[in-house]
C-alpha cells in the first residue's frame, strides 16, 4: 500500500533541510531557491560536476561584478 501523500512531503521536506543543512556546513553560498533548482536539474540528468563548475563560475563572476561596483562607488564618494 503506498504511503500517504502528507508523509511523502514530510519526508521530502525533511531530506531537503538535511542537504541544506549540508550544504550550509560546505559553505557553498546557496540558498535554498537555487539549491533546490540544482537538486531538479540532477534529478533530471544533468552532469552534477559540470553544474558544480557552472555554479562555481557564476559566484566568482557576481563577486567580480560586485567588486568592481563596489570599487567604483567608493571612488565616487572619495572625488565628492
Amino acid at each position: 500500500m503506498p504511503e500517504p501523500v502528507s508523509h511523502q512531503v514530510n519526508a521530502a521536506r525533511k531530506t531537503f533541510q538535511t542537504l541544506y543543512q549540508i550544504s550550509k556546513l560546505l559553505n557553498t553560498n546557496l540558498d535554498p531557491t537555487t539549491l533546490s533548482m540544482c537538486i531538479r536539474l540532477c534529478e533530471n540528468g544533468v552532469n552534477p560536476h559540470a553544474l558544480a563548475a557552472v555554479v562555481k563560475e557564476l559566484q566568482r563572476e557576481v563577486k567580480a561584478m560586485n567588486d568592481v561596483q563596489l570599487e567604483s562607488t567608493s571612488k565616487t564618494s572619495a572625488n565628492k
